[in-house]
């Protein structure tokens, strides 16, 4: 049915408990998989109170890349541990949601898997959630993975 799944991931524990079951999917459905993960852009120091970054943006730049890096490799890793074909795709954007979006049309994915954190009530509502945000703006099926609580 699917034969090409994207697969945000930004590092984090429940990312990778997603990836792992999202790279099962793709053994048992013959998928191919793109790993993907949103770098973030060199933040905007505002006067007032807040927290000052002491690196450059061309630091900050390469920091970035070297976590998507480590990321997406270990990603790749965990699929050729499967014997699944995987791509390593990265970009740099404030906006996850519409990255990932941008990822899966551009790669040609018919199909995003991600996690979700299942927040609920006013922590939901404050906080929003990229895979909220992918659900509501995304034309490719989304298929979303809770983690057992």
């Amino acid at each position: 049915m699917f034969k090409h799944i994207l697969i945000p991931t930004d590092g984090s524990e429940l990312s990778q408990d997603s990836l792992r079951h999202a790279v099962s999917f793709a053994r048992e459905a013959g998928a191919t998989i793109t790993v993907f993960y949103a770098k973030p852009e060199y933040p905007v120091i505002y006067y007032g109170e807040g927290v000052l970054i002491d690196t450059t943006p061309e630091q900050f730049a390469e920091l970035a890349e070297t976590q998507a890096n480590e990321i997406l490799d270990s990603a790749a890793a965990l699929c050729a541990d499967a014997g699944v074909s995987c791509d390593k795709r990265t970009t740099t954007s404030d906006i996850p949601y519409k990255a990932i979006i941008e990822a899966a049309t551009s790669s040609g994915c018919d199909l995003i898997f991600m996690a979700s954190h299942g927040r609920r009530g006013f922590t939901s509502l404050l906080l929003g959630s990229e895979t909220e945000k992918v659900l509501k703006h995304s034309t490719i099926p989304v298929l979303v993975y809770r983690a057992p609580e």
